[in-house]
């Protein structure tokens, strides 16, 4: 007989224009238990590569999964439109940002339906929209009012020659990206998030979360809470006093010399004092800027400070290894115990006093060939010698406050959250310089703040919206004077801050619906790259902090579940451009198709694992593909709205029962597979097993085998949408299967019922026999004279009677 050929591409587009049309995946506002899943956006740099769609696949079938499940799932999807690609676009193409942005938008979501995935495109969201980003604005205006806002001048990365602002990736190797100048360093006034703020808050919740250890332990480190004591150093021949940070004051009488960042305050008025130093103070500012290890440079201010401890004269250094962005951009030095100060020490000669003394030396300084860092008893440390270094902070802590030298501090690596960008495309943040009233919010009713049309990109000149005098030139909302609009945009981590939340419901004159909110957040499945563990999560989990502090939230954390997709590898290197190694979904589902596509993603390795790219493995899901065609088109009857015969316990005969168990087992599999560990390629293996095992099954007539079909078709639906609903159609289904109750298990199915009965003639063993352990007395009477060794002791006798002890033997007894 002949059968249609599976068609891919035919049948993808049919069910992509039907769930289009009847809206499939839209979720009801509020219905029974609800399920939030979420794939961080997309950016609108070009096209979706592998790696977006291996994000998407595995978030669809956590979603397919949930809405079968009876949960009202809420699976939505937007863009990321603002940013630095899009001004660069228009620099190279002499095109404008928006246009850029959204020929890409356009393009993205008809890949993204091509794909099929299930989201509920009426809740689209994207960041360049101006009904979007004057919630921006309006976050903006009440962090101020809440005092969560502030401005101050900052050091920026700032190019001579294009005369703008740099972000820390347009910065290579000390260089500006675009025209290859040297960057230095510029103070310039800027807008600051506090969220430093809620650096406590961000630590204790962390570590409750059902994310992923080693995101959980990169924003713990990215914060950095540590406890220790400010010591001040005075300055010889001088009032002033230079205020390190140590998180080790037991060694403070092994400093021998202090470090200044290049961009400490004192480090810019040496400079002032003695220009010649500042070709090399310049230098070190530069090295700080490229990314990596830097060889450890320094230079001799010809200062000096006191050491409080001793009361000894050390020299004053300024290095390039000492960063402003912890502590107080200034070091006690202490080689004998530091890594990098023995370094240094060594190289520029400089003294080296143990005052830690490791269990296996002494305290010469020729004992130690490098730094120890280890724990030990006090020497060369005045009245605490001999004490353990342990206790030695502790006292020592005790002694500097009493002494007036020093005072105990929590410190962070975490600093506020700098959003001025010097761009065009991004959100105008909305503040008013007037000269009669100062520094001015704009009113919420004058918002959006809208980004004007009419600007040329150039990368030149700074910030492309001071050039533009109908933008800059305004009147000031409380004086009514002529004022200046503030010409910085904001950064884009902004945007994608609280998207989740606008998903989840449009509100009218609020950026959401507080009573959808609270019905919908938090997220209960995140999943990105590991790429954003640290400023986009972080962020987020600011925001909706801060949110809360102004009554608009009742969650303490946006995503109660993260996953972290990995890699996806090919050629032994991460796909991209630059190593000619990107493979185009569009060409592969031209060649195989989406489902395809979508299942060898999900197939070819766990989600959190890199992923290697074969060809090989599209091939292989192709062709199970096919195999599950052939197999449903050839022997589908009927579909029913209710499974019966797979949940019988006694089936016809023994092979209907292990057809039984192999279903439910399947079944069982699948689920948990999907619900408790996320492990997509072990349940399309357990259903490559079941289709072999359905293509061996000898009575492909019966009802048990349809309904096994039919399991087959709703388990493969989370992972191959378009082939599963094609099918089920074939075969009777009249619904979406999106709307089909995803089939239990039970558990009395789930291992063989078999037992071995021991076969006796006249009481003694001949034979064992393997039933089911309900088996009826006459079907064993009837396998066990089919025997072969049964046949041979009791060839030619006459058979009195058969003793059956249920479940443990059967005795024949004969003349």
């Amino acid at each position: 007989m002949n059968f249609p050929e599976y068609n891919a591409q035919e049948i993808e587009k049919k069910w992509q224009k039907h769930w289009e049309k009847e809206k499939t995946f839209a979720c009801s506002a509020f219905r029974g238990k609800k399920y939030y899943i979420l794939e961080m956006f997309p950016y609108t740099s070009g096209s979706i590569h592998i790696g977006h769609v291996r994000n998407y696949s595995i978030g669809d079938v956590v979603a397919h999964y949930k809405r079968m499940k009876g949960f009202n799932v809420l699976h939505p999807i937007g863009f990321d439109a603002f940013g630095l690609p899009a001004e660069n676009a228009a620099i190279d193409k002499g095109t404008h940002p928006k246009d850029w942005t959204y020929t890409n938008i356009k393009n993205l979501r008809r890949q993204l339906k091509r794909l099929g995935f299930s989201y509920d495109w009426d809740r689209e969201v994207i960041t360049c929209d101006k009904d979007y980003y004057r919630w921006n604005q309006w976050f903006f205006i009440k962090f101020y009012q809440k005092g969560l806002v502030y401005q101050k001048k900052a050091p920026a990365n700032w190019c001579p020659t294009c005369r703008t602002i740099l972000a820390n990736e347009q910065v290579i190797e000390g260089n500006c990206y675009r025209c290859g100048s040297p960057v230095v360093q510029k103070n310039l006034k800027q807008w600051f998030f506090k969220i430093t703020n809620y650096a406590d808050e961000l630590l204790e919740e962390i570590e409750k979360m059902d994310w992923p250890a080693a995101v959980k332990k990169m924003q713990i480190n990215w914060i950095g809470k540590s406890k220790g004591m400010q010591i001040n150093f005075e300055m010889v021949d001088s009032k002033d006093k230079i205020a390190v940070y140590t998180t080790r004051p037991d060694t403070v009488f092994g400093a021998t010399y202090l470090v200044l960042s290049p961009f400490h305050s004192l480090s810019e008025k040496i400079m002032e004092d003695d220009p010649s130093l500042k070709p090399e103070v310049e230098m070190m500012r530069k090295e700080q800027l490229i990314k990596g290890e830097v060889e450890k440079e320094g230079i001799f201010t010809g200062l000096w400070a006191v050491n409080p401890a001793n009361r000894e004269k050390i020299p004053i250094w300024i290095a390039n290894y000492v960063l402003m962005e912890y502590g107080t951009g200034a070091i006690m030095a202490v080689p004998a115990h530091d890594v990098r100060d023995f370094e240094f020490a060594v190289k520029y000669n400089l003294p080296i006093r143990v005052v830690v003394s490791p269990p296996e030396a002494g305290s010469k300084v020729d004992s130690l060939k490098e730094a120890y860092t280890g724990e030990g008893k006090m020497v060369n440390s005045g009245q605490f010698n001999g004490i353990p270094s342990q206790q030695a902070r502790e006292k020592m802590s005790e002694w500097m406050v009493l002494e007036g030298i020093g005072t105990p501090q929590v410190h962070y690596k975490l600093r506020d959250w700098c959003i001025s960008r010097q761009r065009y495309w991004g959100t105008p943040i909305p503040i008013i310089y007037c000269d009669n009233c100062g520094v001015v919010s704009v009113p919420e009713k004058d918002l959006p703040v809208e980004l004007p049309s009419d600007v040329r990109i150039t990368g030149k000149g700074g910030s492309p919206l001071e050039k533009v005098r109908s933008f800059v030139e305004c009147t000031c909302p409380r004086c009514g004077k002529k004022a200046m609009r503030e010409t910085d945009t904001m950064d884009t981590f902004v945007d994608s801050s609280w998207y989740f939340l606008r998903y989840a419901s449009k509100g009218n004159n609020l950026p959401f619906d507080i009573d959808r909110i609270d019905y919908w957040m938090p997220v209960d499945q995140y999943i990105g790259g590991i790429e954003h563990a640290i400023l986009h999560l972080l962020y987020s989990r600011f925001f909706t902090k801060a949110l809360r502090d102004i009554n608009l939230l009742k969650i303490n954390e946006p995503f109660t579940r993260l996953l972290t997709q990995g890699m996806v590898i090919k050629d032994g290197a991460k796909m991209s451009k630059s190593k000619g190694n990107v493979v185009d979904p569009e060409d592969i589902i031209k060649e195989y198709g989406a489902d395809t596509l979508r299942g060898f993603i999900l197939f070819a390795a766990p989600p959190e694992i890199d992923l290697d790219w074969k060809k090989e493995g599209l091939e292989g899901v192709n062709r199970f593909l096919k195999r599950v065609w052939r197999l449903v088109i050839a022997n589908g009857k009927s579909w029913k709205d209710k499974l019966e015969y797979i949940y019988e316990e006694e089936g016809k005969n023994e092979k209907e029962n292990e057809l039984k168990i192999m279903v439910n087992k399947t079944i069982e599999k699948v689920s948990q597979d999907i619900e408790q560990r996320f492990r997509f390629n072990t349940a399309l293996a357990s259903l490559m097993e079941f289709v072999n095992y359905l293509y061996l099954y000898p009575e492909k007539k019966s009802p048990v085998f349809g309904e096994s079909l039919q399991v087959l078709l709703l388990l493969l639906y989370p992972f191959t949408p378009h082939i599963a609903q094609e099918l089920a159609e074939r075969i009777g289904c009249k619904k979406d299967l999106c709307n089909c109750r995803w089939p239990e298990y039970k558990r009395s199915l789930l291992k063989s019922k078999k037992i071995t009965l021991i076969v006796q003639i006249n009481g003694k063993l001949r034979d064992r026999l393997t039933v089911f352990s309900k088996i009826k007395k006459e079907d064993i009477e009837r396998e066990v004279l089919k025997r072969e060794k049964v046949k041979k002791h009791i060839q030619g006798k006459n058979i009195k009677k058969m003793i059956y002890v249920p479940e443990k033997l059967i005795n024949i007894v004969v003349d």
